[in-house]
């Protein structure tokens, strides 16, 4: 259950941001063998001067977090990244312009449905 938080530029549209969601979801189903049910995504939008990066990389720019639960290994991780990349490669976005980070917490620090996950 990867809960996805994905910041972008202000100039992407809804309807550019629900395929962005979609091929995401499709690199974490086909990475991480989650079931297709567990879409967790947040997308937030930033103005030019509230998104800051190097100069280098396009307007295209993104960062993508992916909070999991533990036990993942090296290859999943690895995977990941490359199936995301990949896939929203499909939208036109160079795979430099792409910059993603796993977050693992340990299961006490996940509470769903009112008791933590253990």
């Amino acid at each position: 259950m990867p809960l996805v938080k994905i910041s972008v530029r202000d100039s992407w549209t809804s309807e550019r941001i629900k395929e962005l969601n979609k091929v995401v979801h499709e690199g974490l189903v086909s990475a991480l063998k989650i079931e297709d049910r567990d879409f967790f995504h947040r997308v937030y939008k930033f103005s030019k001067e509230d998104f800051v990066f190097p100069d280098f990389k396009s307007e295209n720019f993104m960062i993508i977090e992916l909070h999991l639960f533990p036990g993942r290994t090296d290859e999943q991780k690895e995977a990941v990244y490359r199936e995301i990349c990949q896939n929203v490669g499909k939208l036109g976005v160079a795979p430099a312009d792409i910059f993603i980070q796993i977050i693992e917490q340990p299961d006490i620090n996940w509470g769903i449905g009112g008791k933590a996950r253990k």
